[in-house]
């Protein structure tokens, strides 16, 4: 059975990974060959798009410049969809700068196949 927190935790941690190999073992391990992450005009399909996806926002917002992601311990699963809410984190406090809410579809082996992120605008 799929424990929607360990897969909120892991998702986010992923966010915050610096090193490059271990986040794209955490998107091999996550997510489906062929998920998309749906955010309007960006749209990028597959492991690679993801990877860069990720590999720049963790750039731009990773452990070097202070700021962390956690998973809210809210995550729900109903079928095969998958809800939680993130915040970003200034290191060393629990100043939260950001937030949002993941909206993920997953298959039967607990694989993201579609992420429908919602962040603030």
């Amino acid at each position: 059975m799929l424990d929607a927190q360990i897969l909120a935790d892991r998702y986010v941690a992923a966010w915050s990974e610096p090193d490059a190999a271990r986040r794209r073992d955490a998107i091999a391990a996550m997510w489906a060959r062929d998920a998309r992450w749906r955010l309007g005009e960006r749209d990028p399909p597959g492991y690679g798009a993801l990877g860069r996806l990720i590999a720049g926002g963790s750039e731009k917002n990773g452990a070097e410049s202070g700021i962390h992601y956690r998973a809210a311990a809210t995550a729900r699963l109903r079928g095969d969809v998958l809800t939680f809410r993130w915040e970003m984190v200034l290191a060393g406090s629990e100043t939260v700068l950001a937030s949002g809410i993941e909206f993920l579809i997953v298959d039967d082996e607990g694989r993201i196949v579609a992420d429908h992120p919602f962040a603030p605008a």
